[in-house]
C-alpha cells in the first residue's frame, strides 16, 4: 500500500474519530444480578404483593376466595380513628426520639473526639445497645422499669425524690410513651454517634488550627467549621432515624405492646395486630401502603432538600 492510498479516502467520507464504537455489555448483568436478585425477591415482590393485597378483602381462616374490592379498605381507613391516632403517636415517637437522639450523639461524638485517656475503650461502650438485639434491650428495660424491684425506682426512692414508689413507668397513661421514648434514645443513639464522629475525622484538622490562630473560641470553630462538615452526615443519618423510629415495631412490642390503652400503640403494632390478632390481612396492608406513602414524602421532601441546597446540603 503506498502513502498515497493510505492517505487518500473517497470524497464524502469524513474520517472517524475515537475509533470503533464498543458494543454494549450485556455481561455486566451478570455481576449485578447477585446483588438484585435479593432486592427483588425480599423487597420489591413483597412490597408489590402488600400493594395489590390492599385492594382485596383478604382474611385469614377464610373458605371463600378473595374478592378485589377496590380502595373500599382505604375509605375504611379514612375514618379509622383508631388507626390515625396511632399515626400520631408514630409521629410523635419518631420525632420524640430523632431529635434528643441526634442532640446527645452530636455532644457524645464531640466527646469522643478528643484527646482523651482510654478513648478506644469509650468508643467500644459507647456501641454496645447498637450491638445488642430490641427485643433484649426491651427485657433489659421492662426490669429497669420494674414497679416493685426496678432500678429506677429505687434509684428514685434512695434520693428521696418520692417518685419511685411503686409507680409503674410502663403502664401510666402519662409516663408510658415517655418512658419508651427514653428507651428509644438509648437504643439508637450509638449508630447516630458512630455516623457523625466519622464526619468529624473526616473534617481537616488544619481547618480548625486557623481558625484558633485568628482567635476563634470553640463555639465559634464549632459553627464555621465542625458543622458546615458535619451537615451532610446530620442530614443524612437524622432522615434515616426518623424513618427508622417511624416504622419501630419489636421494641415497644416488648416494653408495652402499643398499651396501656392504646397511648404506645405505633402504626406498625396497630397493623400487626389487625393482620395477625384479627386476620384483616387486606385492611392491614392498606395500612402498610399509607406508611409506605408516608415515609416516600420524607424521602421526597430529603432528596429535594439535597438538590435544592447543592451536593453538600
Amino acid at each position: 500500500m503506498t502513502l498515497a492510498s493510505a492517505t487518500s479516502r473517497p470524497a464524502g467520507h469524513a474520517p472517524r474519530r475515537g475509533g470503533a464504537r464498543r458494543p454494549p455489555d450485556h455481561g455486566a448483568w451478570f455481576l449485578v444480578l447477585p446483588a438484585l436478585i435479593p432486592i427483588l425477591v425480599l423487597s420489591v415482590g413483597p412490597l408489590l404483593y402488600g400493594i395489590a393485597l390492599a385492594f382485596t378483602d383478604s382474611q385469614s381462616g377464610r373458605t371463600a376466595p378473595t374478592r378485589w374490592i377496590g380502595g373500599l379498605n382505604f375509605q375504611d381507613l379514612l375514618h379509622d380513628t383508631l388507626f390515625w391516632d396511632s399515626f400520631r403517636i408514630g409521629l410523635l415517637w419518631a420525632v420524640g426520639v430523632t431529635v434528643p437522639q441526634f442532640l446527645l450523639a452530636l455532644g457524645l461524638a464531640l466527646l469522643l473526639h478528643q484527646e482523651l485517656r482510654f478513648r478506644w475503650l469509650a468508643r467500644a461502650l459507647a456501641i454496645v445497645p447498637w450491638a445488642m438485639p430490641e427485643v433484649v434491650v426491651g427485657i433489659i428495660w421492662r426490669l429497669v422499669y420494674n414497679p416493685d424491684a426496678g432500678v429506677l425506682n429505687e434509684t428514685l426512692h434512695g434520693l428521696g425524690l418520692g417518685l419511685g414508689d411503686g409507680r409503674d413507668w410502663l403502664s401510666g397513661l402519662g409516663t408510658a410513651l415517655p418512658a419508651v421514648i427514653v428507651v428509644g434514645v438509648w437504643a439508637g443513639m450509638p449508630q447516630t454517634t458512630v455516623a457523625l464522629l466519622a464526619g468529624l475525622q473526616n473534617t481537616p484538622r488544619e481547618l480548625h488550627e486557623a481558625a484558633a490562630m485568628d482567635g476563634a473560641g470553640a463555639w465559634r470553630r464549632f459553627l464555621t467549621v465542625t458543622w458546615p462538615a458535619l451537615r451532610p452526615v446530620a442530614l443524612a443519618i437524622t432522615a434515616l432515624n426518623l424513618i427508622w423510629n417511624f416504622n419501630s415495631f419489636a421494641l415497644v412490642y416488648v416494653l408495652t405492646n402499643g398499651g396501656p390503652g392504646g397511648r404506645t400503640r405505633l402504626p406498625m403494632l396497630f397493623a400487626y395486630e389487625e393482620a395477625f390478632r384479627y386476620g384483616q390481612f387486606g385492611y392491614a396492608a392498606a395500612m402498610g401502603c399509607v406508611m409506605v406513602a408516608a415515609i416516600s414524602v420524607i424521602l421526597a421532601i430529603r432528596l429535594a432538600v439535597r438538590l435544592g441546597g447543592g451536593e453538600d446540603a
